[in-house]
């Protein structure tokens, strides 16, 4: 933050979209931020772009508004997934593309004589969801529909992690997925929604080549707000259908004829309005810590802490021996270390069995000098209390 104050009370940063001196060397900051982000990511600028957005969710609803759908698309999510994610769906089904959840479990299983362990997926497809199927009659899945799949690559609500390599199934051997749906023949695009996951360990681009990644600052650096980023693929974009167009989007438009001349540039063409430059410029300076911190220490710091946690959690006991906390998510005597995030979730009981309100757990942890978050934005089907000691760790 020093840096960050240093910087603006220094300099004088001006609207990218003019040609001004101020405004050039805004958009050389600009420029290097994206290529920060790109970085981050592990990914070429050859096969990839960064657009900036007000947030990941606003990184999210630009790919189902801009998403190419049709009665023939599909749009597949797996069921650990954040709201802002579940919301793609009604642009996919206002569309008259199918929708269905999917739970995917991994087990992996260890072969002493070998010494090799094996991975499987146990997959269980959800029921499909459609709109206004009655208006089509020739609604059999095809190959040259656009069809996407969304995951977190950190759960929101356990900090459990997804395997990446479901990237590359699905989009080499959807039917390994899918096999016992009617759309497991067809070509899928990958979004990995890595707002979470990106805090401790962003997605490899290079092994790991999703069409679409979100990205949000303030899960990474805590600062600035307000401000997120999409990472896209570049033959992903040209796919996408902008309706709007807005003053930084468009070369040329008339006011009292139907004219308008969009820019080439991707960035260009889907950054409403005037970036969010003072904001951008800050970016850089949280890039320069993580880097010096190097983003695989901050990972083991946080998820050593964050499996200290869970373990003296579960030995807390009320005084006639009835346990203290529920935790939800994997066991921490069963899972990897690097298979968990730095996030734990919990309710707790009274010694008669019956659940303290999440309120009053919030209120008394407050006074406590503990920082909790309620995890009412996580599609779950109780109330529970998601400790967020990401930042509880960053500030140790």
């Amino acid at each position: 933050m020093e840096a960050v104050f240093r910087d603006l009370t220094a300099n004088v940063y001006g609207n990218p979209h003019s040609q001004s001196d101020s405004s050039s060397a805004t958009c050389d900051i600009v420029r290097e931020a994206r290529q920060q982000v790109l970085d981050y990511c592990n990914a070429s600028p050859k096969d990839y772009k960064c657009i900036f957005t007000s947030g990941a969710t606003a990184a999210l609803k630009l790919v189902g508004e801009a998403f190419p759908w049709s009665h023939q698309s599909s749009f597949a999510y797996t069921m650990e997934n954040h709201n802002s994610v579940l919301g793609i769906r009604e642009y996919a089904l206002s569309q008259g593309a199918a929708a269905f959840a999917i739970d995917i479990e991994e087990a992996v299983h260890n072969d002493s004589l070998s010494k090799t362990s094996m991975t499987s997926m146990n997959v269980t497809l959800h029921p499909v969801q459609r709109r206004n199927k009655i208006q089509f009659t020739d609604g059999e899945p095809t190959g040259n529909a656009h069809n996407l799949f969304a995951f977190p690559s950190e759960c929101n609500f356990s900090g459990s992690k997804f395997n990446l390599d479901l990237v590359n199934i699905m989009k080499k051997n959807p039917a390994r997925i899918l096999e016992s749906s009617p759309y497991h023949e067809d070509c899928w695009m990958v979004l990995i929604d890595a707002a979470k996951g990106c805090a401790t360990q962003p997605p490899d681009l290079s092994k790991y080549p999703a069409d679409f990644v979100v990205v949000s600052f303030y899960k990474i650096f805590g600062y600035p707000t307000g401000l997120g980023a999409l990472v896209i693929r570049n033959d992903a974009a040209k796919l996408l259908k902008k309706t709007y167009f807005s003053g930084g989007t468009v070369a040329a438009s008339i006011a009292d004829i139907d004219f308008i001349r969009r820019r080439q540039g991707i960035e260009e063409l889907f950054e409403d309005g005037t970036a969010s430059f003072l904001s951008i410029a800050s970016v850089r300076h949280g890039f320069n810590i993580i880097n010096s911190l190097t983003v695989s220490a901050i990972f083991r710091h946080t998820a050593s802490l964050a499996t200290y946690v869970r373990k003296t959690l579960l030995t807390l006991r009320h005084e006639n021996g009835a346990a203290v906390c529920t935790l939800y998510g994997s066991s921490p005597s069963k899972v990897p270390f690097e298979e968990s995030g730095p996030v734990v979730t919990f309710n707790l009981k009274r010694p008669d069995g019956s659940w303290f309100g999440y309120r009053e757990v919030e209120k008394l942890a407050s006074l406590s000098g503990i920082q909790l978050r309620d995890a009412f934005a996580i599609p779950v089907h109780v109330r529970n209390i998601l400790a967020c000691l990401t930042w509880i760790f960053f500030r140790t």
